[in-house]
């Protein structure tokens, strides 16, 4: 029996110090929710949370440009279609004005109503959707993945063009200023409506596209965030175990040190005999 080294209370010591180490580690998870709470912890698993949550980062860019090209698609169709109705007007103001017992003042009106619809369209493919030109010979490339991947918006409807079906409706040439005229703009006006059907088909396929892209993206997402999930997130049932139990620990150890550093104490018994 020593006075000088008590090995008990050292072992005892110890054995608290790794208790209340493991009592901190456990109320550090349970209350960041997060498995990993320093590198030391898991430094493998770290490095793939890491890998992934920068994954995840770059889909959640990927479905915003996604969407943001799907509404971009949405708009030109919604123009297209308030186009299409102007089309069809014109179609019927030029058969109208075919008509050979109209007069030349009742001809003159259906053209003014014409030379307006006529302005509409060709003012519509001006339009921009925040900067992009939406009718217009310019590609618009979409970053639909992680990868850096992009989807090329290479059809879209070209309005202004001198090249297109457009282009020749809006031009001098189609006008209802006599039967004749009437008769060759009505062709010109049936070739716009059948290219303006074309080009909405398009776009519908591009924003079916997109729109599959779009849920594709979002199970990768939720698959990745699964993946981090696993590695990094803390099961509190299991976490709520081990803290009660580094709690029972803690406190015993500490009643049972107490108990070390007062044995000696009984040393006293031996000096007063």
């Amino acid at each position: 029996m020593v006075i000088n080294t008590n090995i008990e209370a050292m072992q005892n010591a110890n054995n608290l110090n790794m208790s209340a180490t493991g009592l901190a580690k456990s109320l550090a998870r349970l209350s960041s929710g997060s498995k990993i709470v320093n590198p030391s912890d898991d430094a493998a698993g770290l490095a793939v949370a890491s890998r992934l949550q920068s994954q995840i980062t770059r889909i959640d860019a990927a479905l915003s440009n996604v969407i943001n090209a799907v509404s971009l698609i949405q708009t030109q169709d919604g123009f297209m279609k308030t186009i299409d109705k102007a089309l069809s007007r014109m179609g019927e103001l030029a058969m109208l004005a075919q008509d050979a017992t109209k007069s030349e003042a009742d001809r003159s009106l259906y053209h003014h109503e014409f030379v307006q619809l006529k302005d509409y369209i060709s003012a519509t493919g001006l339009k921009e959707y925040n900067s992009a030109s939406l009718f217009s010979t310019a590609t618009i490339a979409v970053t639909v993945d992680a990868g850096g991947t992009t989807f090329v918006l290479d059809g879209t409807p070209i309005v202004q063009s001198t090249a297109t079906t457009y282009a020749a409706v809006l031009g001098s040439n189609s006008n209802l200023t006599s039967i004749s005229f009437a008769q060759a703009t009505l062709l010109l006006v049936n070739a716009a409506g059948g290219q303006i059907a074309q080009d909405r088909a398009r776009l519908g396929a591009y924003q079916a596209r997109l729109n599959f892209t779009n849920e594709q993206l979002t199970i990768t997402k939720e698959n990745l965030a699964s993946a981090v999930s696993r590695i990094a997130d803390t099961n509190v049932a299991e976490e709520s175990t081990r803290y009660a139990r580094s709690q029972i620990l803690v406190q015993s150890g500490t009643t049972m040190l107490t108990q070390a550093n007062s044995l000696p104490n009984t040393t006293l018994r031996l000096l007063q005999s």
